[in-house]
């Protein structure tokens, strides 16, 4: 049985092993709410993607700052909010990973599967304590879980 309060917070160093314990620790809680295959696979991808970014671009791979990851249920989706510590980016200023130009280069598609494997993304910069990505994805067995307990209420 899902639990609808899972709530999930990781701290980790900026070091990029750090990714696959951020990886495993919430992969491990997202057990509980038995998953698709493919929601798994999109929604390990884009933590990752988004906690390498953050301690690669974020916290330009500086160790004494720390990368903080949540995840919880809100209103019937799955919401993952990274933090990191560094002082942002132009989210307009990131090359295009689909462009001719840019085909062959090894990195910068992050962004783009965060943007096609979740619902929703979202920066916000706050200059005294870094950035914030918010994800969102809805789930067919949140939703249905979250309108049994409104069903309930009534």
């Amino acid at each position: 049985m899902m639990r609808p309060e899972l709530k999930v917070q990781v701290e980790v160093e900026s070091r990029l092993e750090n990714v696959e314990l951020v990886h495993v620790a919430i992969e491990s809680s997202l057990a509980e709410l038995e998953l698709s295959d493919d929601d798994a696979h999109q929604i390990g991808i884009s933590i990752r993607e988004a906690v390498a970014n953050a301690i690669k671009h974020g916290n330009q791979g500086d160790a004494s700052k720390l990368v903080r990851v949540e995840l919880g249920i809100d209103d019937g989706d799955l919401l993952i909010r990274v933090q990191d510590q560094g002082v942002g980016f132009d989210e307009n200023g990131v090359p295009n990973p689909l462009e001719p130009e840019n085909l062959l280069r090894r990195n910068g598609r992050g962004i783009l599967l965060m943007k096609q494997y979740m619902d929703q993304i979202e920066y916000t910069f706050q200059p005294e304590n870094g950035t914030v990505l918010e994800m969102r994805k809805g789930l067919a067995v949140l939703r249905s879980n979250s309108a049994k307990q409104e069903e309930e209420r009534q």
